[in-house]
């Protein structure tokens, strides 16, 4: 079952339950403060000298059934080529978790992200799950990582999906519809639309 949530709400259920095992995979730098064992493809078990750290050097993660009382995966899934088999693996160290993605706005309007992400999601409110897609660009990317993370603090919502689940992580993969039928927005030609308007309105002022 999946719903949505916010990453405030994760962390004062994770606060009110110290006693939990919890696990943040693929947690770069910033893993979750409250997890009690973190997880990477890079070593990063120097700096996490504070947490249990696991390095990931398999597709089948290196944990037992069940294992965590909650599983955090901010940011990965979208990396994974075979999100499926990954799914079903966070299905089977844990019982439930959250799930931090970049809506489809904001994976278009980020440089690193087109190269990095394979896959771009949505989530169908009617019937809580998780709509998959290949990844494509309908914006030509014009912000970097560091931007987006400001921008993220105004319109999160807007940025990123947030998502509990709990014991099972339900999706559907959806065929890219519109390929061919939608031309990509240019960066440039926004910036010239943008330019062209506010001189209009300059000349507009200056003739009242």
């Amino acid at each position: 079952m999946l719903q949505r949530t916010s990453i405030d709400s994760v962390n004062k259920k994770l606060k009110a339950n110290p006693n939990w095992k919890v696990l943040d995979i693929g947690c770069g730098y910033t893993a979750n403060e409250n997890a009690t064992v973190v997880s990477d493809v890079q070593d990063l078990s120097n700096f996490y000298k504070n947490k249990k750290f696991v390095k990931i050097t398999e597709k089948k993660l290196p944990f037992k059934d069940n294992e965590f009382d909650f599983v955090i995966t901010s940011h990965v899934i979208e990396h994974v080529d075979d999100f499926q088999f990954f799914i079903s693996e966070i299905e089977r160290i844990s019982k439930k978790g959250y799930i931090e993605l970049p809506t489809k706005l904001g994976d278009n309007l980020v440089f690193e992200n087109s190269n990095d992400h394979l896959w771009m999601f949505e989530y169908d409110d009617n019937s809580n799950i998780l709509l998959a897609s290949k990844k494509q660009e309908f914006i030509e990317p014009f912000v970097s990582v560091s931007t987006a993370k400001k921008l993220e603090k105004i319109f999160r919502q807007s940025l990123i999906l947030e998502i509990i689940w709990s014991d099972k992580i339900d999706y559907k993969i959806l065929s890219n519809e519109i390929d061919g039928a939608f031309k990509r927005i240019n960066f440039l030609s926004l910036i010239r639309k943008y330019i062209g308007k506010k001189i209009r309105q300059l000349i507009k002022s200056i003739k009242n």
